[in-house]
């Protein structure tokens, strides 16, 4: 894959984005997005809403990003591949979409056994489980001495992927952009965050 960035700049432009709690009763859930400078200035912020369980966070955070003001984004990060629930975003099509890489972050290795047993209780659980498939092997990176975490990567390479990793964790394990939009989005559904992102 060709490389996207020439050298990655400490403050180079991320959205990370972070759902908020919700219950399975619920028909939507709310989605934010932090912007940040590399993992040290806080830009901005944009949000949208995705079904639970539902098959439309690929098309709403595309949609988000190709009318967000913020024209200097380079990198979307998304705290897992899946909001509300499981509504899988498919990482490749988004990257296509915003133009842009998508770099995807969870904390441990999925459980991809249980995932699957969980997706056969919803709609269209092939559609779903060929999402996962598509996004790759979470591969590890070390963002706090001794402590990893995974990531699966579309419209970037890895090395460029990781770098982009480390950069922007510079307060936890996990990056700033989506650490913040965890806060935001607990604080404003639960009225106030709790405990770490």
């Amino acid at each position: 894959m060709a490389s996207k960035f020439y050298k990655i700049k400490d403050e180079i432009r991320i959205v990370g984005f972070d759902d908020g709690p919700f219950r399975r009763s619920d028909m939507e859930v709310l989605v934010v997005g932090s912007v940040f400078r590399g993992g040290l200035w806080m830009d901005g912020v944009m949000s949208t809403h995705v079904s639970v369980d539902g098959l439309d966070a690929t098309a709403k955070l595309t949609a988000l990003m190709v009318k967000s003001r913020f024209k200097d984004v380079r990198v979307i990060m998304i705290d897992g591949l899946a909001f509300g629930g499981f509504n899988i975003v498919d990482i490749h099509k988004l990257s296509e979409g915003a133009k842009m890489p998508v770099i995807a972050v969870t904390r441990g290795m999925p459980d991809f056994g249980e995932i699957k047993k969980a997706l056969l209780h919803l709609s269209e659980p092939e559609v779903r489980w060929s999402l996962i498939e598509k996004a790759g092997k979470p591969e590890p990176v070390e963002t706090m001495k001794g402590k990893i975490i995974h990531i699966q990567y579309a419209g970037i390479d890895f090395p460029e992927a990781e770098a982009i990793v480390k950069v922007s964790s510079t307060r936890s394990l996990l990056p700033e952009p989506i650490r913040v939009s965890h806060l935001i989005a607990q604080g404003i559904l639960s009225g106030q965050s709790k405990g770490k992102a």
